[in-house]
């Protein structure tokens, strides 16, 4: 019963529904009593051959009043008690998808999309299923057994009633056998369902890389072998639940064979009527809903108690991120500064970054460059905050960034990483995503600032152009320039570009970084790339490798230095003239 507890906030918030399906399961119940009784009535009247017309006519109304009051009642609950499990399912899935939402970066890098997806789904339903199946097999189990029982001791015979329900303790004892054992499998099915999604998440989204490397048979046999695992725990499950209706059905069979000897011995005493057996065999009928109501009830507490508490754990989680009550509301501008000692990165050991300092005038423009792994993404990363566990502080308008409240910085930077997510929507509901207020004037501006807009033209729909499932209709460096599109919509006072024209050719690049050069003089710029054709014309370029600084200054200062700045660009201009291409400069 530890779920109901659990779900105690709920059932306070909305006792006055409950209640009202409670009070209709009660109607229902109290009406059920009467159909045995008038069966029982008529089984006398014919055994003494005194049934008359009248007294048919009026049992035979009484039965259909009764029926259509029961179908009455059966509707109040139904409404009432269904109505709020949908409800709270809907409350827990707003409520867990806003905490994903309020979840920082590590979060995600320790749950798999697959997991939360099973989360989300799965594990929603079990609950619901507990305010809804649940309540009613608990309430019904108790008012329906409970007022068949006393209708049992008093219309028919006390006695013959104790004899009845003498099997109905092994029950209990079964219950309380079965239901910890239930519980861990329960566990275990939902989390083997939990690697199961993943893993049919992670293939259909690198169905490409599948196909491309020919492993769709090795892929097929591992999901396959996934399936199996899961199977065979679910298995464990179904024997274990399989168990509760055999049990009822053989306590039921037992309560019946002493009602009919016992029962008969009382006939045959005259202690009792024929008429009132039949009713007392009647109302035993109508205990095998509740029996087996029980059996159900512990399938579904203990499948949404296992279902509650992995998504307790999840809600328990908490985000590094933290957004100050108090902080700065008013959004960054000026001056952007850049001090931090030092940087590890979560459950890691080695540091990232190491004594990373400069600073940006506004409206001047920043260059990262390095080889892969230097940590050119990882300066980045702590200025959108996805990470405040570092040595040191950034200051954005002369106040640090951990101080704004994230309502006011966020939407003051532009971002634009090398992979682009697109939605599965149209090429204009991409672009004004960050505002969806903008104007079809707007998108257009912002598509022709990233060199998009004659490109839009030439497709049928235009900007109604549907880009499929994250942006698949569109090539690398189509989806990039959607991506830069959007992040100007909203003029930020920080545009990032993580290498964001890695898929765009020469010519396209040197049109977007001019246009940027010509519209952003007085915002700033940080340009991170492998190409240093992007970064050359930036007012400061900062070399790293290994997560520190180990070139410094505009690009004439490093040709003339003739590091590795000097030797990478020399190498990517010769390798543009083989290719017959131009390196801009």
């Amino acid at each position: 019963m530890g779920i109901f507890i659990k779900l105690g906030w709920y059932f306070k918030r909305e006792w006055k529904t409950y209640l009202v399906g409670v009070f209709g399961l009660l109607l229902t119940a109290l009406l059920g009593i009467v159909p045995p009784w008038i069966i029982g009535h008529l089984v006398d009247a014919i055994h003494k051959h005194s049934l008359t017309v009248q007294q048919l006519v009026t049992l035979l109304v009484t039965l259909t009043v009764v029926s259509l009051a029961q179908y009455l009642a059966r509707y109040i609950w139904r409404t009432a008690i269904w109505g709020e499990s949908a409800k709270l399912e809907a409350v827990m899935r707003e409520r867990l998808f806003w905490h994903y939402m309020q979840m920082d970066t590590e979060f995600f890098q320790h749950y798999r999309t697959g997991d939360l997806m099973a989360h989300a789904t799965n594990d929603l339903s079990a609950i619901q299923r507990v305010a809804g199946g649940g309540i009613l097999q608990f309430a019904d189990s108790i008012i329906t057994g409970g007022t068949t029982l006393v209708a049992m001791m008093l219309v028919v015979d006390w006695r013959l009633t104790i004899i009845a329900i003498l099997p109905f303790p092994f029950l209990a004892v079964m219950a309380r056998v079965l239901g910890k054992k239930m519980h861990n499998a329960f566990r275990k099915s939902q989390a083997a369902f939990s690697r199961l999604n993943n893993k049919a998440q992670e293939s259909i989204s690198g169905v490409k890389v599948i196909k491309s490397f020919g492993q769709e048979e090795d892929d097929v046999a591992e999901f396959n072998g996934q399936i199996d695992e899961t199977i065979e725990i679910n298995r464990q499950v179904n024997k274990l639940d399989a168990m509760f209706d055999p049990i009822t059905t053989m306590i039921m069979a037992v309560s019946y064979v002493l009602t009919i000897v016992y029962g008969g011995h009382l006939v045959v005493s005259q202690t009792i009527s024929l008429g009132e057996l039949v009713s007392f065999v009647s109302y035993l009928s109508m205990l095998v809903w509740p029996m087996f109501a029980i059996g159900m009830l512990f399938n579904t507490l203990e499948r949404g108690n296992a279902s509650y508490d992995r998504i307790a754990n999840i809600l328990n989680q908490h985000s590094g991120i933290l957004d100050k009550e108090d902080g700065v509301v008013k959004g960054p501008h000026g001056d952007l500064h850049y001090a931090v000692e030092s940087f590890t990165f979560p459950d890691e050991q080695d540091e990232n970054l190491h004594q990373i300092d400069f600073t940006i005038k506004e409206g001047g423009t920043l260059g990262l460059v390095g080889q892969v792994g230097s940590g050119k993404s990882s300066v980045i990363r702590l200025l959108l905050r996805q990470f405040d566990s570092y040595q040191g502080a950034i200051y954005f308008g002369g106040v640090d960034i951990r101080d704004y409240q994230l309502d006011a910085l966020i939407p003051a930077i532009g971002y634009v990483p090398q992979e682009t997510y697109l939605f599965s929507n149209t090429i204009r509901e991409n672009i004004r995503f960050a505002r969806p207020d903008a104007s079809q004037k707007e998108v257009e501006q912002a598509a022709a600032k990233s060199d998009l807009a004659d490109q839009i033209q030439t497709f049928p729909a235009g900007y109604d152009t549907q880009v499929g499932e994250e942006g698949i209709s569109l090539s690398g460096g189509q989806r990039q320039r959607i991506a830069i599109a959007r992040a100007l919509l909203i003029d930020p006072e920080l545009l990032i570009l993580d290498d964001a024209l890695s898929a765009v050719d020469a010519e396209t690049e040197t049109e977007i970084l001019q246009t940027l050069r010509a519209e952003r003089q007085d915002k700033t710029t940080i340009i991170a790339s492998h190409r240093l054709s992007s970064v050359m014309n930036a007012d400061e370029i900062l070399v790293m490798r290994d997560g520190q600084i180990i070139e410094r200054g505009s690009h004439d200062q490093l040709m003339a230095a003739g590091g590795w700045y000097a030797e990478t660009f020399n190498m990517q201009a010769l390798e543009t003239s083989e290719k017959g291409g131009q390196l801009n400069g």
